[in-house]
């Protein structure tokens, strides 16, 4: 049973810094990839970061790249991320993913979600 809980999201400054952690019920050697997607108000889930759990190889989009990075737990159960330089428009609900195959390149669909957790910049 695969079960994904973040924390760590809050209100912080335009500038400020936070850091979000996604705690798995099971080892994250297990997937094949995780990250985090976002949804912002009125708007779809986007994937702003992901990580090849092998390789360590990371993926951001444009409007996140050089401000947010994800880290996973080596042998552990825990992913990362940092978020700094936080703008307006970060402001969103972060939620962790993660699926055990797929493309390496951690693109297409993922079949684990968690609940969320709540990002305001104000």
């Amino acid at each position: 049973h695969v079960q994904l809980v973040e924390s760590g999201g809050g209100t912080v400054q335009v500038g400020g810094a936070l850091r979000l952690s996604c705690e798995s019920f099971t080892y994250i050697r297990e997937f094949s990839c995780m990250g985090w997607f976002r949804q912002r108000p009125g708007q779809e889930r986007e994937a702003v970061a992901k990580i090849h759990v092998d390789t360590d190889s990371t993926y951001y989009s444009d409007s996140v790249k050089g401000r947010f990075t994800v880290t996973q737990e080596k042998r552990g159960k825990t992913l990362y991320l940092q978020m700094n330089d936080l703008k307006y428009a970060d402001t969103a609900m972060y939620y962790c993913v993660a699926r055990r195959a797929g493309r390496v390149d951690c693109t297409g669909d993922y079949e684990y979600w968690g609940e969320g957790t709540q990002v305001t910049v104000s």
